[in-house]
């Protein structure tokens, strides 16, 4: 009895003790570890949590001499070994931590059935992974097996989500973690792992989860380490040495917050500061890779590939075989344009561990590449799907030399070598090239600094986008990113890029609405010294666009009140190292007096939109800022609804209370009745800024009423303003062939190819209005165009490419009337036109047929 008690009373303890841990009560832990190993029971679990406090808390000598002495007593302890195998190396001694791990498989090797405890069972997994074992198997079989001898046992879940966070399953690992929390859910460990598996996709998951974590244990390292990388992420630099202030409370020494440290101090521009951080990160452990791997990682998400490969580079020489390193430096090395030693980098970690999912996905995807059209001048290498290369691949081209030639004569630039652009058919392809893994569906394009990766139209059925407008837009960033080596805050770089979308084109980048103007005069302006974090975790994708818009609006702000001088000067002194609020004041005004003066720059922005109208918003009332031309609007409340009637009545100027007027009109069919408020609502804007909304409910009166002039004129507007509106640019098309305005037809067409170039419909009135207005290669190339899109008479297509060419003396005139006979072989034009190439007859005057008429008997 008396044994059994004393039995129970040290069971006691080792649990209040790991209570003491688990709650971030250090020393208290490792006091409770000494009395307990001076009574001599139990040993090998007072020591494995004994060195783990002390590793916890820097004690790092300390650690080594407890679990030194443990080995001296239980050196067939497996656990002890693979913790001792730990202190080894936050030592710096490797060779020591290598024997103990093939000391451990030794063991196992040579008596497989005497290490099948639970607890055992978590460490031969672990050191199973490291000898090479399959992922799958340790995960199913070994850490299975150890659940269920012991599903109240935390370092199963803990092991088996690590295993899928290493890999990049956050959805596996999420899942994991989850399960160790139904059985543990108060464990800050668990909820740590679970923020991790949360932060590529879940923001606001992942900071639910560090809160619980660190309302268990304040002094919780991992999770203060997760949240100082996100306000290094936020550039709010402030915060983040706020948070590993704390952490070196708990641990002085603790590598990763000296790792971030270094980094913090390299975006500070403090080398010496940041030399001093890395080696203290090494003091302990000089050769430890992960080091330089967290330092590099950290400044290539900052868009500092150099400097981040160079880290990778130097982990590599620690550790030849230190595969987030290796994998890291693949996708820098992509993301530099250096794609040949990317590439095969890649290849290497998929085949080293072919579970690792970013790996994985990197390689598969190289073999789709491998099978685009690359396109090329002095200035670009385009890459592209084979089909999309053929249809519109030069005219990319053409768009991304006219915006090198615009942007790098106005910011002054000499690029030095060829921009590397690659659009993608497939979103999917697209964010696994830029980011490593699929998701991100909110992303268009990115730049990288000489790289550019975007989704093409193709990408995004449904969803229209300007292709044109994006390319621009990433064309801006290399520009940027090159002027200052990469060394600019996300908000600035944004903002110029937008603000040059508008510059190029009006209908392009961002535009003041509704909803923006009650953000800018409600409480949703984001301070200029604190505009990048308006990046990270937006409430919605509304915010994530506005966060867009104020960016631009400070550009264009800066650009008016200082001269676009003084914006190409704060870009060379950030590109020389200046913090980015410092090179702000050093050009400007001091930071107070200029977020004061910006504030008031875009509340006048949004006072002069609709400034004679009334915005107050009835409650009643949700209605979108975006129709679709050909879509009759449904009303947003029943019509008889008496009281949002009166009310309307009552606010006769009010912006929602006149577009739900004009809405019941139309839904009523009283076209004639619509105009009048619709008209009123247009006449409140100024400079084409009212909202789409009431141009396409005006235009859709017209088009009801056969006023197809007024219709004509409403939509051209329309068209002016937005940059993604093909219905109307469609519609004008057609217009225009009717009254037989090919210029217009021509720029309406070109409108709707900036959005979706692979419809052939829009290529045929091209290529006819351009003949009509003797633009002869614009024709040319919209020909051959529409015979790469399958069109429904390739006959006609043929023989009219082939008269084009004729026109010019081109000798392929022959092959391409021959290829209309082949479709058509009675199409008597084209016979014409083939005795006349072959000076058979004389020449005579062709003329195109009608639109709409049938060219062939």
């Amino acid at each position: 009895m008396l044994a059994a008690s004393a039995t129970a009373t040290l069971a006691a303890d080792l649990e209040q003790a790991r209570a003491e841990f688990l709650s971030g009560n250090y020393d208290r832990c490792v006091s409770l570890a000494k009395t307990a190993l001076k009574e001599g029971e139990d040993r090998e679990d007072w020591e494995v949590l004994l060195s783990e406090a002390l590793l916890t808390t820097g004690r790092y000598p300390e650690a080594l001499t407890a679990i030194t002495n443990g080995l001296a007593e239980q050196s067939w302890r497996l656990r002890l070994r693979w913790q001792a195998r730990k202190v080894f190396q936050s030592n710096g001694q490797s060779d020591a931590a290598a024997e103990m791990l093939e000391g451990v498989i030794q063991r196992v090797s040579a008596q497989p059935r005497a290490y099948q405890d639970a607890p055992t069972l978590v460490v031969l997994s672990k050191a199973a992974l490291l000898a090479g074992g399959d992922p799958k198997r340790v995960l199913d079989k070994i850490l299975e097996a150890a659940r269920k001898a012991d599903p109240k046992l935390r370092d199963v879940y803990l092991a088996a989500g690590e295993l899928a966070l290493d890999k990049h399953d956050f959805d596996l690992a999420a899942k994991k973690f989850q399960e160790g929390l139904k059985q543990l859910p108060d464990d800050p460990d668990l909820h740590s792992g679970l923020a991790q598996a949360y932060e590529p996709s879940e923001p606001g998951l992942m900071m639910a989860e560090l809160a619980a974590a660190l309302k268990r244990n304040s002094n919780h390292v991992g999770s203060l380490l997760l949240l100082a990388e996100r306000n290094l992420d936020a550039e709010e630099y402030g915060e983040a040495a706020k948070l590993l202030d704390r952490i070196q409370k708990v641990n002085p020494w603790q590598p990763d917050a000296w790792s971030y440290r270094a980094v913090l101090a390299h975006l500070q521009n403090q080398p010496d500061l940041e030399k001093t951080a890395r080696e203290t990160a090494l003091k302990f452990w000089s050769d430890n890779p992960r080091v330089d791997h967290l330092i590099g990682h950290k400044l290539s998400q900052k868009y500092r590939f150099n400097e981040g490969a160079a880290h990778q580079r130097q982990a590599l020489q620690f550790d030849s075989h230190y595969l987030p390193a290796k994998a890291q430096l693949a996708q820098d090395l992509l993301r530099l344009g250096e794609e040949a030693e990317g590439w095969s980098l890649a290849e290497e970690v998929q085949k080293q561990d072919g579970y690792d999912v970013a790996a994985f996905n990197l390689t598969t995807l190289h073999e789709t590449m491998v099978k685009f059209t690359t396109l090329t001048n002095q200035e670009f290498v385009l890459r592209m799907g084979s089909h999309e290369a053929a249809v519109f691949g030069r005219r990319v081209l053409e768009l991304l030399t006219q915006a090198r030639s615009n942007l790098c004569a106005k910011y002054g630039l000499e690029v030095k070598r060829p921009t590397i652009v690659e659009v993608f058919p497939e979103q999917k392809d697209f964010a696994v090239r830029t980011f490593g893994m699929p998701g991100n569906p909110g992303y268009l394009g990115v730049c990288f600094g000489s790289v550019i990766t975007a989704n093409g139209p193709a990408a995004h059925p449904g969803h229209p986008v300007n292709w044109q407008a994006v390319l621009w837009h990433e064309f801006c960033h290399v520009v940027t990113l090159q002027l200052t080596r990469n060394k600019m805050p996300r908000w600035l770089s944004e903002g110029i890029s937008v603000y040059e979308e508008r510059q190029a084109n009006p209908a392009w980048g961002q535009q003041i609405n509704p909803r923006f103007r009650e953000m800018i005069l409600g409480d949703d302006l984001t301070p200029v010294s604190k505009l990048s974090a308006a990046f990270m975790a937006p409430p919605s994708e509304e915010h994530l666009q506005f966060a867009y818009y104020e960016c631009s609006l400070v550009i264009e702000f800066l650009v008016e009140r200082f001269g676009v001088d003084r914006l190409k000067e704060i870009l060379r002194d950030l590109g020389d190292g200046a913090e980015i609020n410092t090179a702000l004041e050093k050009h400007t005004v001091p930071m107070p007096k200029l977020e004061t003066e910006f504030a008031a720059f875009a509340r006048g922005r949004a006072e002069a939109f609709g400034p004679g109208l009334d915005w107050e918003k009835p409650a009643l009332l949700a209605l979108p800022e975006k129709r679709s031309l050909g879509r009759t609007p449904k009303p947003s409340t029943a019509n008889n609804d008496d009281v949002l009637t009166e009310w309307i009545t009552a606010h006769p100027t009010n912006y929602y209370a006149l577009r739900e007027q004009a809405e019941r009109l139309i839904e009523q069919k009283k076209f004639q009745e619509a105009k009048g408020p619709l008209t009123k609502l247009l006449d409140s804007f100024p400079h084409l800024s009212a909202p789409r909304v009431a141009y396409v409910l005006l235009a859709s009166a017209y088009h009801e009423l056969n006023e197809t002039n007024s219709e004509r004129q409403t939509l051209t507007k329309l068209a002016e303003k937005d940059d993604d509106v093909t219905d109307a640019y469609y519609r004008l098309m057609e217009l225009g062939a009717v009254a037989q305005d090919w210029p217009a037809v021509q720029q309406n067409a070109q409108r709707y190819l900036a959005v979706n170039p692979l419809l052939a419909s829009p290529y045929f009135l091209l290529a006819q209005a351009s003949e009509q207005t003797r633009q002869t290669q614009t024709a040319i190339g919209a020909y051959r165009a529409l015979l790469e899109l399958d069109p429904p008479d390739p006959a006609e297509v043929h023989f009219r490419l082939a008269r084009t060419l004729h026109g010019l003396g081109d000798p392929e005139a022959r092959r391409q009337v021959l290829q209309a006979l082949e479709e058509a072989p009675r199409y008597r034009e084209a016979l014409r036109l083939l005795l006349e190439i072959n000076g058979q007859s004389p020449r005579a005057e062709i003329r195109p047929p009608a639109i709409g008429t049938e060219a062939k008997p």
